[in-house]
């Protein structure tokens, strides 16, 4: 293990209001202009993307948040450099770019869901292709004081095929949704995510 101290450097300023910086506001402002902007272009299927990921994003972050309840250490942490750190994890500027990603990306996906690109269906190869961006990238972000991946084991590869591959898949396939299917997936996934959190972090105070 990695330099464990940052777990309790992470744990020391969870939802800490003192790590408060005012940029906390724009930048959430920010996202709302997005998703706003790409309302009002009825841009229903970009919106199912970044909520899908969203959503996913949530569900990892809680689910590494009860790896730290119960083993000790979770396996990435945020010990440092957030304006607020909402789980072990995850903080707002991280959790901020989640909420946008899959919209983003989504508009680089061909119309055509069907369509192949070097012979791997589109919405699969760029699922893929995404998440080795943001696997190579993430390595960078590890090399600093405010991102850290605990476990020697845990590093680009294992993120790469267990974190964001899943996310870029539950964006690209939820960009083909039906109407019904986009309320009912996303919407009770995040209800999930509601009820994990309040149960582990509002009543139990395990996250």
């Amino acid at each position: 293990m990695n330099h464990p101290e940052l777990t309790d450097q992470a744990l020391a300023i969870l939802r800490n209001p003192e790590t408060f910086q005012w940029y906390f506001i724009p930048l959430f402002a920010f996202v709302v202009y997005i998703y706003f902007n790409e309302i009002q272009k009825k841009n229903w299927r970009g919106v199912a993307s970044g909520l899908a990921l969203y959503a996913v994003h949530w569900f990892y972050e809680i689910v590494n948040a009860l790896i730290q309840h119960f083993s000790g250490h979770a396996l990435w942490t945020v010990p440092t450099g957030t304006s607020f750190l909402l789980l072990v994890g995850v903080g707002w500027e991280l959790s901020m770019m989640f909420a946008v990603a899959g919209l983003i990306f989504s508009k680089i996906l061909p119309d055509d869901p069907k369509a192949k690109v070097l012979g791997v269906n589109n919405r699969v190869f760029f699922a893929v292709v995404n998440a080795a961006f943001f696997s190579v990238f993430e390595i960078f972000l590890a090399s600093t004081p405010a991102f850290h991946w605990v476990y020697p084991w845990w590093g680009a590869f294992p993120v790469f095929i267990t974190t964001y591959v899943p996310f870029f898949l539950a964006a690209n396939f939820a960009y083909d949704w039906k109407p019904a299917t986009r309320r009912r997936l996303i919407g009770g996934l995040f209800i999930v995510d509601a009820a994990m959190l309040v149960v582990f972090a509002g009543v139990l105070g395990w996250i």
